[in-house]
């Protein structure tokens, strides 16, 4: 197992202008957006000046989240990469673009691509889409699965942005654990597989995850639901408190099996000026 840090720099429309107190300030093409972000524990580079710039602010008053702003646009559009985003803050203080996942996309691109066959890819807790995008746009026939339907109608709404509307994407409303569960019994199988559990959700049907309860779980059925010739899978973490390692293991029991690589580690956003890092997550992946 190799540990690895991947990183992304300012990128198309975004960029990380600065960091610090526990706050991100970030360029999303035109707008300026100042979020809380508790791994930013050190100090501002830029004046506050520089932050009143933003045309809006999320904070959190009384346990409540609402975005104060001047001039905000509900939803705008930009180019990140080769691909197209609908942003539209919302009030858990998201855009619906995770730009630390930017090396995990072209990963994913790598291995459809060096693949020489037709790839078949679940992409679970897929959200706003874009590893499904990628995943399209690399030619991979695509599985997106989220409980929420306004994420799934905002990933679809992604990919016609993008040019990929006629690409093969099934749009999935479901439970994550109910859709494995289906799919394992119907005999499906998938050659890549990318998820992304949060610490804690509900499904369409009020179904509920927990991730120290489940997480075994979903590994389990993921392992079940994969092909012969597997191409890769990869394990996205924002839930507090863990390792990349206890991802990592749970991918062993693959590379035992098949061979291949595990890399493991953390995922960060190069601010702006190239000299420091904000962690946004951690990851493992394993490759044929």
């Amino acid at each position: 197992m190799q540990r690895l840090t991947l990183t992304t720099p300012p990128i198309g429309d975004y960029a990380l202008i600065d960091s610090g107190d526990e706050q991100k300030l970030e360029r999303y093409g035109d707008v300026l957006l100042a979020r809380p972000d508790p791994q930013a524990l050190w100090p501002k580079r830029l004046g506050e000046a520089e932050w009143a710039k933003a045309q809006g602010r999320y904070v959190r008053q009384g346990g409540v989240g609402k975005w104060l702003h001047k001039d905000l646009p509900k939803q705008w559009q930009i180019k990140f990469g080769e691909l197209q985003f609908h942003i539209k803050p919302t009030s858990f203080k998201h855009t619906g673009l995770f730009p630390e996942q930017y090396s995990n996309w072209q990963w994913v691109a790598q291995r459809i691509k060096g693949a020489g066959r037709e790839v078949k890819v679940l992409n679970l807790f897929g959200y706003t889409g874009g590893a499904s995008l990628a995943a399209a746009a690399a030619g991979a026939e695509v599985t997106h699965v989220d409980a929420s339907k306004t994420a799934v109608s905002w990933a679809s709404d992604n990919a016609k942005l993008s040019g990929l509307g006629d690409k093969p994407i099934r749009w999935i409303i479901e439970d994550a654990l109910v859709f494995l569960r289906r799919e394992v019994k119907r005999g499906n199988k998938y050659d890549g597989i990318i998820m992304d559990p949060p610490a804690f959700g509900h499904g369409p049907k009020d179904e509920l995850w927990k991730f120290d309860e489940h997480f075994l779980e979903l590994m389990k059925l993921c392992q079940e639901v994969l092909s012969d010739q597997p191409v890769f899978v990869l394990i996205n973490g924002y839930a507090a408190g863990y390792s990349p390692l206890a991802f990592a293991y749970n991918l062993e029991t693959i590379q035992k099996k098949l061979g291949g690589e595990i890399e493991f580690g953390d995922i960060t956003i190069a601010e702006q000026s190239g000299d420091r890092e904000l962690p946004c997550g951690i990851f493992a992946r394993w490759r044929k």
